[in-house]
């Protein structure tokens, strides 16, 4: 059986290493102006052919994302973006709009096209189409079922990819305008404020300052504020429909997450076709660590049932762990750790490692860099410290929440 590729999200350098680290196949990343995560840091022009090296080095694959709606005054600039990645040649371009995809074909013909899951694609025809133009791959709307995948797949030849985890878009694909109206801030070019997640009051014209909540229970409700995706539990369906490429949501998120998220599916999927699929309970120990809004399996089963809208104003960004820090390199039994975060003599921490069981492990000992012994760390500081057998470098540290 065809293993699924395990594609990552990576806004800056860091996450790009942390998401390979783990266990990405590939990492999907963009530049502020030409994709739907503007605020996510992404890279610099500069830093782009370095990330691509970077990826190659570690057997890696780099999509890059173009998935705007360009307006006639982002032409010149997309079409001099295009000619900087046929240097660069990343593995893909991702990319919804039919006039970026023709300002490819022509100016980087060598760069296979990716269709976003911005294009809407809902059936087999418009997935033909998009064959017959010459895209390599299309990522399929969030609002299909898996027995609609596999009839699409039936009917195509060229690959298919679907996203498996993470923040799902209220809108249809992700097509969303309520940003745009109440901050003049737009999804569809990367700057959506999140205005769906905010929490809404209903206030009847003639009686001002009276508010009626709209509520499911005594404590108001995010009426458009989906669950998170969470497919773990389907993964080997998802490969028998004939997903080739398992995509997580997330270049806004840190590597706290990316990291427990990406080390959690890489397990997941090289367990499929080894024997019946199963999921292990540290899996989902793993991703309930990190703030969000209780999961669901969006529209793959069926239609999204009304109570995975997250009406719990509790279980909203609830999180158990908090990063500490990044190994930078080993020796014997210390560790260089750049910080994120204080700690002292005598805190318990985590390492997240493979073949590292999650168990508390107390730092006895915390050294400067030129040897001298020290009574704290903090954040943005390298400090020296004693780590188990079996840790790597850039294997993250964290910290059991009180």
């Amino acid at each position: 059986m065809k293993k699924p590729e395990l594609l990552a999200p990576a806004g800056n350098f860091e996450k790009l290493k942390t998401a390979l680290h783990y266990g990405a196949d590939a990492i999907y990343m963009g530049l502020s102006d030409f994709s739907l995560r503007a605020k996510a840091g992404n890279f610099t022009i500069p830093e782009f052919s370095n990330a691509v090296d970077y990826t190659r080095a570690k057997g890696g694959r780099v999509y890059v994302t173009i998935n705007i709606f360009p307006h006639n005054r982002d032409i010149l600039p997309v079409k001099e973006h295009i000619s900087l990645l046929r240097d660069i040649a990343p593995d893909g371009i991702v990319l919804s709009d039919p006039g970026v995809f023709e300002m490819v074909m022509d100016g980087a013909p060598d760069i296979p096209i990716h269709i976003s899951t911005q294009a809407n694609i809902t059936n087999y025809r418009s997935a033909l189409f998009w064959e017959r133009l010459g895209a390599k791959r299309l990522i399929l709307s969030r609002e299909l079922s898996i027995n609609e995948i596999r009839e699409i797949r039936e009917n195509l030849s060229i690959e298919l990819e679907c996203f498996v985890h993470g923040s799902i878009c209220i809108s249809y694909s992700g097509r969303c305008y309520i940003s745009s109206f109440l901050t003049n801030r737009s999804a569809n070019r990367g700057e959506c404020t999140n205005s769906c997640r905010w929490r809404y009051t209903l206030c009847e014209e003639k009686r001002p300052g009276e508010y009626f909540p709209l509520y499911e229970d005594d404590r108001g409700t995010y009426i458009m504020s989906s669950r998170d995706l969470c497919m773990l539990g389907y993964l080997d369906l998802l490969v028998d429909a004939g997903i080739d490429s398992f995509k997580i949501e997330g270049r806004m998120k840190g590597i706290n997450y990316l990291a427990g998220v990406v080390k959690t599916y890489r397990e997941a999927i090289d367990s499929i076709g080894s024997h019946s699929y199963a999921v292990k309970e540290e899996w989902l120990k793993e991703l309930l660590m990190f703030s969000g809004r209780g999961f669901t399996t969006g529209m793959f089963l069926g239609n999204q049932p009304e109570n995975d809208y997250n009406h719990d104003e509790e279980n909203v960004y609830r999180m158990t762990h908090e990063l500490v820090g990044i190994v930078e390199s080993v020796n014997n039994g210390s560790g260089l750790v750049a910080l994120r975060n204080t700690i002292k003599p005598g805190d318990f921490v985590e390492f997240l490692s493979q073949g590292q069981r999650n168990e508390p492990y107390e730092i006895t000992r915390l050294f400067d860099t030129e040897g001298g012994r020290v009574e704290s760390g903090r954040n943005e500081e390298s400090i020296i410290m004693n780590i188990p057998r079996g840790v790597r470098e850039n294997d993250i540290i964290r910290r059991k929440l009180k």
